[in-house]
């Protein structure tokens, strides 16, 4: 299939400090791969420069007040004009070579996909030993990460968009709902996600989250009551806001 057009679509909240590295590269990845782009960015209520860095940076910029992921990402599909989407998180780098093989995927049928991932920064020893097995785990079982998924307009308007019931876990609801219409796939290529939530909230947290969902099911991620993970205040980062 021809892509006249790809729209990157970044949800961003007070972002002020990654937003500019996440729109630079980018930029240097639709230039290098010779592609014709147009970034999106939904401010979804910041109060910080997270606007102003957008517009400076040419993003086509979205000002809305949900604080509900999948609904933010809606919103900057509807003002996308692409004939791709590719959802990318404002703490998350892209390159040229991650970009090209999601425009050959989809030129050669698929209706949509994610990437492999790695982490910014040193992490802490668990989520070292872990992501290897969570990257595998997700590419044989084709769903994508948050940080970065792709796929066709007429593919995101066939399933309906995000899930807005959902507050957690909308990209895995998007990846089922995407493999139902057609070809979905998980590239070996990889995007350079931030570490910082792993910096910041000990294991102990992250396990508390991972033992709701486990024991309540979806019902843990349609309600923003226990998604502190994502919702609350951000943390500092030791290695990146000192």
């Amino acid at each position: 299939m021809r892509m006249s057009l790809i729209s990157f679509i970044v949800p961003a909240y007070n972002e002020e400090r990654v937003l500019g590295s996440t729109l630079d590269a980018l930029h240097e990845a639709g230039r290098v791969a010779g592609a014709s782009y147009e970034l999106v960015v939904v401010d979804d209520g910041s109060t910080d420069a997270t606007a102003a860095i957008a517009e400076r940076h040419g993003a086509t910029l979205v000002s809305v007040a949900h604080r509900q992921i999948a609904a933010t990402r809606n919103s900057g599909a509807r003002k996308a004009t692409g004939d791709l989407f590719i959802f990318v998180d404002a703490d998350t780098i892209v390159n040229e070579t991650v970009l090209r093989a999601a425009i050959e995927a989809l030129r050669e049928g698929a209706v949509g996909g994610g990437a492999a991932i790695k982490f910014d920064g040193v992490v802490p020893l668990y989520a070292r030993l872990l992501v290897p097995i969570v990257v595998r785990a997700f590419r044989l079982t084709r769903v994508a990460t948050g940080c970065f998924l792709f796929c066709t307009r007429s593919a995101f308007v066939a399933v309906g968009g995000f899930d807005e019931d959902f507050y957690g876990a909308e990209e895995v609801v998007m990846s089922t709902a995407l493999k139902r219409h057609g070809r979905f796939v998980v590239l070996k290529e990889t995007v350079i996600t931030s570490g910082r939530k792993l910096r910041t909230h000990t294991l102990r947290e992250m396990l508390v989250v991972l033992l709701r969902v486990i024991f309540r099911g979806s019902s843990a991620v349609k309600q923003r009551q226990g998604m502190e993970l994502w919702y609350s205040e951000r943390r500092t980062d030791p290695q990146r806001d000192a």
